[in-house]
């Protein structure tokens, strides 16, 4: 049998099991520097719309940014607070693992509650607008 022909759990199955955590991974990352770089915007803007509270007329807009800044600000909360529960996930200890099957089927179980944990972690951050939108109803 050809290594990497994925029939037996040999080569192929466990690149696609690596890819697949490669391409999470790399969504996770994106999400979350795109959600701190808009998070960095509201707070380099801030001063334009915090003027508005100068004018009665205006205050509302004013009153709106700050609504809004603190989603902002709660989105990267409930992201850190994600990534600090899925590193205590990962970092509980050694995965339980039924010695008495093969290697191939035991990495396999590792590799399936590897990306189980990643898809909770990547559905985290990428809800948490969501989230904090049902939360404060903004």
């Amino acid at each position: 049998m050809r290594l990497g022909s994925g029939s037996d759990g040999s080569g192929g199955d466990i690149l696609l099991g690596s890819l697949f955590i490669t391409v999470m991974s790399f969504i996770l990352i994106l999400t979350v520097y795109g959600r701190f770089f808009r998070l960095y915007f509201y707070t380099a803007l801030a001063p334009l719309p915090l003027a508005s509270f100068a004018g009665e007329g205006t205050s509302f807009a004013g009153t709106a940014f700050l609504k809004s800044y603190v989603g902002v600000c709660l989105e990267g909360a409930i992201i850190v607070l994600a990534c600090l529960i899925f590193s205590a996930f990962m970092s509980s200890g050694t995965p339980v693992v039924d010695t008495s099957l093969s290697a191939v089927t035991m990495s396999w179980q590792y590799i399936g509650e590897t990306i189980f944990n990643m898809l909770v972690l990547v559905g985290l951050v990428k809800g948490a607008e969501r989230i904090v939108k049902e939360m404060f109803g903004l």
